[in-house]
């Protein structure tokens, strides 16, 4: 049995598709049909169960699957550690997570990181949360950093600190005179919001809940530029991370108010495959991430 063998037979169980697997390993549908009756020749059992054109596999076939990952993942580890030796960083990594954090929390590891290691081709690529959960789960992104990360089949979460959330407002506004704020009297107000199924807003709604705030949603938005940018004219207020409005609050676009008589947090995570063996590149990243958050307590912001 080959290991080109084990890889076809993982493509077709990740694509469920004869002609996706062909098509990722540059062989025909009827070679790959051939490979997968010679895994079950091999085990004397089916490994799919078909109807019609769907497939699924057979219990036996999932306890090939899952050993089958592990060796072809392991294998791609020492291919990669192997060709590092000796050798300066190189190869493709690919990062994704949502805009605030790719802007505002991996700025500064972006830049070190590219200094460090030139030959790394690295990229972030930036979409929804629940986009960057489905990239790591196919394998197109080396890991993700999302908000709020919750644990899903197939991914492992790495905690980082969290970030302290804050109310802005425009220095026309009302709260403008103020350093802090308590919670329950936003009630009333004019809020801008992210749109209904990013976890932002979800966290936020039930931090209103809990202390009883019913705000007026005047606009949502699914990104926080968009969000700042309507509450400097005036449109309502918002909940942001602290990190991300540093330049405005600066500049005097944006008043920033802290909560009082507690902190809300945003957590943020690492998302990787369970199981998947990490590139050096990436590892380096994710070290140099962890190292940066961790010279800042939790919610505090970052030291310039």
């Amino acid at each position: 049995m080959q290991i080109e063998t084990l890889k076809v037979f993982c493509d077709l169980v990740e694509s469920h598709s004869f002609s996706q697997a062909a098509v990722r390993n540059f062989i025909t549908q009827s070679a790959v049909s051939q490979q997968i009756r010679g895994l079950e020749a091999r085990f004397e059992t089916p490994l799919f169960v078909r109807e019609g054109r769907a497939i699924s596999l057979t219990p036996a076939g999932r306890i090939l699957y899952e050993g089958a990952r592990v060796i072809l993942e392991r294998l791609g580890q020492v291919q990669l550690e192997m060709k590092s030796v000796g050798e300066q960083m190189a190869g493709s990594l690919r990062v994704a997570t949502i805009y605030s954090v790719g802007i505002y929390e991996m700025s500064e590891v972006i830049k070190t990181f590219l200094k460090t290691y030139p030959k790394v081709n690295l990229h972030i690529e930036f979409s929804r949360a629940n986009r960057v959960y489905e990239d790591c789960l196919a394998g197109s992104v080396d890991f993700g950093i999302v908000p709020y990360p919750k644990p899903r089949r197939g991914l492992e979460v790495i905690a980082l600190p969290s970030d302290r959330l804050i109310l802005i407002c425009s220095p026309d506004h009302a709260f403008a005179r103020r350093r802090r704020v308590d919670i329950r009297q936003l009630d009333g107000q004019d809020f801008i919001a992210f749109e209904k199924d990013i976890p932002s807003r979800v966290a936020i709604d039930e931090i209103f809940r809990e202390h009883g705030v019913r705000v007026r949603v005047v606009m949502e938005f699914d990104n926080i530029e968009t969000i700042k940018r309507s509450v400097e004219i005036g449109a309502g207020i918002s909940v942001v991370p602290q990190l991300s409005v540093r330049r405005e609050v600066q500049s005097g676009t944006l008043v920033e108010l802290q909560f009082a008589r507690r902190n809300f947090l945003r957590p943020l995570g690492i998302i990787v495959r369970r199981r998947h063996a990490l590139s050096p590149a990436a590892g380096k990243f994710i070290q140099m991430l962890q190292h940066s958050q961790s010279e800042r307590p939790a919610g505090a912001p970052r030291r310039k």
